[in-house]
């Protein structure tokens, strides 16, 4: 059982059930722009829409698609829903530091949490406040850094192979959650888990003197 410092997490496959949302607003973009939309589903997940939409959109259409997406990313707000069990591990961390490191943009991600009904941390980093979006693991180092801490004695939650590569960059101790890809592509991880409910066996909040210390997460041979 690990006492990490803090949780960095994921939000969107972590925290919510947004797939269906994000799936739904690129098919409909792909369509209106008369782009293959397969070949964007394959690599939007946990990556943001800025570094996606110039790989698919002639340059002179970037703007106008990124417009689009954020109009439809917010009339499927009512789609997203909590993924199972993500608000009781939550309800079991508060008071304790926990941030969530996102790819999508502040004001979307804080109305996908609210439509979940789950807390908006202290601290979300998000699309904006980074340079590079994930797989650098500038997200995750500027969130431990704000709330105090070493990344590398954090736990991060991901759901993503750009996800996982981003919180092992930042040194964390990294858990997969096989929400939106298969065991298989999420192979960088320390542990890989099928939902929260498996979390609480791998971490747990840091108690007592324990929760103000730097001591870097056990991680078990590879």
């Amino acid at each position: 059982m690990r006492r990490p410092a803090a949780l960095l997490l994921d939000i969107d496959g972590t925290l919510v059930d947004s797939r269906d949302a994000v799936e739904r607003t690129w098919r409909q973009v792909a369509a209106e722009f008369g782009v293959p939309v397969e070949p964007i589903l394959a690599i939007c997940h946990g990556r943001r829409d800025d570094d996606v939409v110039p790989q698919f959109f002639a340059p002179a259409r970037v703007a106008t698609v990124m417009a689009r997406l954020t109009a439809l990313e917010t009339a499927y707000l009512n789609l997203v829903r909590p993924v199972p069990g993500a608000a009781e591990v939550l309800a079991g961390w508060v008071p304790h530091p926990w941030a969530a490191v996102t790819s999508g943009p502040r004001t979307l991600m804080r109305g996908r949490l609210g439509s979940a009904g789950l807390p908006v941390p202290r601290v979300l980093v998000s699309a904006e406040d980074v340079a590079r979006g994930k797989p650098d693991p500038e997200g995750f180092t500027r969130a431990a850094a704000a709330l105090g801490v070493r990344s590398a004695d954090c736990v991060v939650v991901e759901d993503s192979p750009a996800g996982v590569v981003a919180g092992r960059a930042a040194g964390a101790y990294v858990v997969a959650i096989t929400t939106t890809h298969r065991a298989s592509d999420l192979g960088g991880a320390d542990a890989v888990i099928d939902g929260w409910a498996e979390f609480r066996a791998l971490a747990a909040p840091p108690s007592g003197a324990s929760a103000g210390r730097r001591t870097p997460p056990d991680r078990p041979a590879r």
